[in-house]
């Protein structure tokens, strides 16, 4: 893990502010899993500064790619297609006020809508950024809390475990990969 072995030698404050910035990159790439952030952050400050420190890193990316794709996005708005798929995210799209906040907060605890898509499709909609930024950090508070217990209960597993559930994850990843691949080439 390379970004636990760029942690592990700094002072407390340079780790945290390396930790944010990798998390912040993640969140604006917006396919990229944060779990292995919340892991490195577990291993290194204990489960509660690790997951606080992962709720931050989480909630700062999502506001600032929320930005980015609201300032970027709304000029290619015309060009890019609508998000299939996922019925939500097309509704997100339309709303603003009270609404808005809620389907954010409600996209955000469900497990299966990508975080990235989240995070466009509220840039299209009318929500504010403090909106945004409070419904998709209460959203995501339950989530970390279940990636962080997960990860912290692996890490206390030995090896053989650890690698034999990787080896499933990595299976179960390639498996869903092609499922939807041949999915789509049927469509």
């Amino acid at each position: 893990m390379s970004l636990l072995e760029a942690l592990s030698g700094q002072p407390f404050w340079i780790a945290a502010i390396i930790s944010l910035a990798v998390s912040i990159v993640i969140a604006i790439a917006g396919i990229i899993p944060s779990a292995f952030v919340t892991a490195a952050n577990i291993v290194l400050f204990g489960f509660f500064w690790g997951l606080v420190l992962s709720t931050l890193g989480e909630a700062l990316g999502a506001v600032l790619s929320f930005i980015l794709y609201r300032k970027g996005l709304k000029s290619l708005s015309g060009k890019i297609g609508s998000i299939k798929g996922f019925k939500l995210l097309e509704k997100l799209k339309g709303t603003k006020g009270m609404e808005a906040f809620v389907l954010v907060l409600v996209l955000r605890l469900f497990p299966f809508a990508p975080s990235g898509l989240v995070t466009l499709a509220a840039s299209y909609s009318k929500i504010g950024t403090w909106a945004f930024a409070a419904s998709s950090t209460i959203g995501k508070i339950p989530a970390l809390l279940i990636e962080a217990y997960s990860v912290h209960t692996v890490i206390g597993w030995e090896t053989q475990y650890q690698l034999a559930a990787a080896i499933f994850a990595a299976a179960a990843g390639i498996c869903y990969y092609y499922w939807t691949t041949k999915r789509k080439k049927r469509r």
